[in-house]
């Protein structure tokens, strides 16, 4: 067994936002020694691993001198060179997950192409070279109003996603590589994160539910555990334990789902790594998802993914008004709530609908629980110092 603790190990980690300072919260806890890269030098890892450099993580050069600096490599965000990781892995570093996992993520048109393939559930699509292609498709009614447009690269946070509802928003979009998705009537977003250790050993989080903001497209509340009948939990858990098979990853996979008004589940997308959806379990779970990731990537006994209870978590993002040195107002009031925990990102500088922290709401009784949010919704704002 390698000794990972209190020993001369090193993980790399690439990526040092927020993701990244969770997951050093438990390298800390088990004192392993960390290596972090980011292209902010005021990223918010800095000040948490042993040793921070600044570099792209997009610059092959970098990714691969910072890679061989360290015993195993993870990643905090899918931005990252898939070459590097190649290479790295052809010199026998160990990467998890490994390229060919983030290679099929990375790229949403080849995911969605995975799906298809793979005999996943998922939105019926047709993917587009460029802007001017995915016009001539619409006026010549090969794709019919509504649809949702995303961008193949480089969404994220609502970022890279539009409902198309007339040919006039067209215009509006960049001319880049995207997928025309057929608009799902759905009654629910849920979302599952499965574990999948080196061996092999998988374990499936329970299912939770999100709601989103109307005008941001962002995740607003996510609910643990998800308010839809068990054998509907069981069934997401299930094609959450069969999209991991499928993807071979290892570290953890986080899949967002749709319920339609029939009860099929279809799976909208993944992210190889903690996610938003996963921090209900830093309060409300045995293990949280970011000490599950470093077991799974270490090749450790994957930890208990029941939940201790209910809980509920309210996304913190900039006011639409506000950009600047931020303030969290009102904070003093949620802390004097009871199973209320804020956690801060580390961002100086907030801006409109950018994500600034998250708070953790737990409670005996689930619909309690979102009573509790929506009032620390009410009672927190994140704006600036000078707005």
């Amino acid at each position: 067994m390698t000794h990972y603790f209190s020993s001369d190990f090193k993980l790399g980690i690439l990526g040092g936002g927020q993701l990244g300072k969770m997951l050093l919260y438990d390298t800390r806890k088990f004192d392993i020694q960390t290596f972090v890269m980011d292209a902010n030098a005021e990223a918010p890892s800095r000040l948490a691993c042993n040793h921070f450099e600044v570099g792209s993580l997009m610059d092959y050069d970098k990714v691969m001198a910072f890679g061989k600096k360290v015993d195993l490599l993870t990643f905090e965000i899918e931005s990252v060179s898939v070459k590097a990781l190649e290479d790295l892995e052809a010199l026998g570093k160990k990467v998890y997950p490994s390229a060919a996992t983030l290679q099929k993520i990375q790229n949403k048109a080849v995911q969605k192409k995975f799906y298809a393939s793979s005999h996943i559930p998922t939105a019926d699509f047709k993917i587009f070279p460029d802007l001017k292609s995915l016009r001539k498709a619409v006026s010549d009614k090969k794709i019919s109003l509504p649809f949702v447009w995303k961008s193949s690269t480089g969404g994220y946070d609502g970022k890279g996603v539009s409902v198309i509802k007339s040919e006039k928003h067209l215009s509006q979009l960049p001319d880049v590589e995207c997928i025309a998705e057929d608009l799902v009537d759905f009654k629910t977003e849920i979302a599952v994160i499965v574990a999948r250790s080196v061996s092999g050993e998988i374990k499936t989080y329970p299912v939770v539910e999100m709601e989103f903001h109307p005008e941001a497209n962002q995740v607003e509340y996510v609910l643990c555990p998800a308010r839809i009948d068990e054998d509907l939990a069981n069934k997401a858990r299930e094609l959450a334990h069969l999209v991991s098979s499928k993807f071979e990853h290892v570290g953890l996979l986080a899949i967002e789902m749709f319920v339609t008004q029939s009860n099929e589940i279809l799976v909208n997308e993944v992210a190889p790594r903690p996610h938003n959806s996963g921090h209900f379990s830093i309060e409300g779970s045995f293990t949280n998802q970011f000490e599950q990731h470093l077991r799974a990537i270490m090749d450790l006994p994957l930890g208990s993914t029941e939940s201790k209870t209910n809980s509920v978590m309210v996304n913190l993002v900039g006011d639409e008004n506000h950009t600047g040195d931020v303030i969290y107002e009102g904070i003093d009031e949620i802390l004097a709530m009871p199973g209320v925990t804020p956690h801060i990102y580390g961002k100086r500088e907030t801006r409109p609908f950018r994500k600034m922290g998250h708070v953790n709401i737990i409670h005996s009784e689930l619909s309690e629980a979102r009573i509790l949010a929506t009032k620390v919704k009410s009672k927190i704002k994140v704006i600036s110092k000078t707005s």
